[in-house]
């Protein structure tokens, strides 16, 4: 599980009762997609011809955009969570972070699961013995890439939810 039980207001639009503005929804999204296109190759090495996730990132860019609907991103995000379903390991994971960055157009806090999904993708891709340390280096590399506007808040959200993210935001 990524999301909490309890919705955190900074991750809720102000229309629909939180805080979250517009443009930093817009770069949580942005974001995501970062995370998740740094591990994309780890997908596509093993199914080069199944686009379903540079498709899901594709159109969380575009979601940014206003080219494409939320509703049109967050299915974009499940059919690259479908292509991760018959993998295993890196490939497997980094699918799941490109669904989960298509996704942050529909709920904002889905943020973490492109990043913890990545982080786990690297981890998998590395050699025995040096998981943690890739781990570390994707977790700090993501950090690396965050803007201003939101790094407060995902470092803070990194820190809240990183129990249910599977411990992978210790960098």
């Amino acid at each position: 599980m990524i999301l909490p039980k309890v919705r955190d207001p900074r991750f809720v639009t102000i229309r629909r009762g939180g805080t979250l503005t517009d443009p930093d929804h817009h770069l949580l999204a942005l974001w995501a997609a970062s995370c998740a296109e740094h591990v994309l190759d780890l997908f596509e090495s093993a199914r080069p011809e199944d686009p379903r996730p540079r498709r899901a990132i594709e159109h969380a860019h575009a979601w940014v955009r206003g080219e494409v609907k939320m509703m049109e991103a967050r299915a974009a995000g499940g059919h690259a969570m479908g292509a991760a379903r018959d993998l295993r390991g890196a490939a497997r994971h980094a699918a799941y972070a490109a669904g989960q960055a298509a996704v942050v157009a529909h709920v904002a806090a889905h943020e973490l699961g492109a990043a913890a999904y990545a982080i786990k993708a690297a981890r998998a891709a590395a050699p025995e013995g040096e998981e943690e340390a890739a781990g570390r280096r994707e977790c700090q590399w993501q950090r690396d890439q965050l803007p201003e506007a939101i790094r407060e808040l995902v470092l803070d959200d990194q820190r809240l939810r990183n129990d249910i993210c599977w411990s992978v935001f210790d960098c």
